[in-house]
């Protein structure tokens, strides 16, 4: 199913007060500021026909704006604090449009500037699935975890670990009571919901007030490009990619079957 990209907006959301690194969203990461990757995905995605940035900082307006992205506003303060959800930046990009514009988009795009290794491909991938299954709520980008969380636990009051996946996974505890130590082979699948990309329809946000609602369809990726950059450590590793996909003549929104070899 071919669809118009006319109503479907990109939101880059952006916000200055990040405290794990400063103004994260613009900090230097080979040799661009870390925005510049999801801008230039968006921009190549073929379906998309909007990108804006929601963002609180006039810095990252301007670096935003200087990339060709939109400014139509700015988020007000109150939300862009460390515990704000995305569901009221959302409602209010979408209100703010709607009534300064009467812009009302039927798709829009989270795209989230933490997540640089996103190919332009995906965007489209996640926009295509959600046209084409009009009883979705939400695409969600997936990547499997990089650590398997049937080995993980929490702690009871006692002190004791509890499996964290016990009640999840009864038949797989049953054959190997302890989670711990179980094989690769026998860990049961599961899937990481990743920063690259999510696709919501306008109505699951203005109507229900969700970010993803109950039908959530999944796209995949390769781990490799599954990060959410909240550390000087995961920054570190996205340069490091960025430079081998590089010296490959590759960019990192374009695709690439194979993890670069960092």
């Amino acid at each position: 199913m071919s669809v118009s990209p006319r109503h479907i907006l990109g939101v880059i959301t952006a916000r200055g007060g990040s405290k794990s690194i400063p103004k994260k969203s613009i900090a230097p990461c080979a040799g661009n500021p870390l925005l510049f990757y999801t801008i230039r995905a968006a921009q190549e995605s073929k379906l998309l026909n909007r990108i804006i940035i929601s963002t609180d900082d006039e810095e990252m307006a301007n670096v935003a704006q200087s990339h060709g992205i939109e400014v139509p506003f700015m988020r007000p303060a109150a939300l862009a604090q460390d515990l704000t959800p995305d569901l009221p930046v959302f409602m209010h990009a979408l209100e703010t449009l709607k009534e300064k514009e009467k812009y009302n988009p039927e798709i829009v795009v989270h795209l989230r500037p933490t997540g640089p290794l996103r190919p332009a491909s995906g965007i489209d991938r996640a926009i295509q699935l959600i046209m084409d299954h009009p009883e979705a709520d939400a695409v969600h980008a997936m990547c499997e975890p990089h650590q398997p969380p049937i080995k993980m636990a929490t702690m009871g009051e006692d002190g004791y670990l509890r499996p964290l996946l016990a009640k999840e996974f009864p038949d797989v505890f049953e054959r190997m009571p302890e989670p711990f130590n179980m094989p690769r082979q026998l860990i049961p699948k599961v899937w990481r919901h990743s920063p690259l990309v999510d696709a919501i329809r306008t109505t699951t946000i203005a109507d229900k007030h969700l970010m993803s609602g109950e039908r959530i369809l999944p796209i995949f990726f390769e781990t490799w490009r599954d990060i959410d950059i909240d550390s000087r450590r995961e920054l570190l590793y996205a340069e490091l990619v960025i430079s081998a996909m590089r010296a490959q003549g590759k960019e990192p929104w374009e695709e690439w079957s194979d993890m670069p070899p960092v």
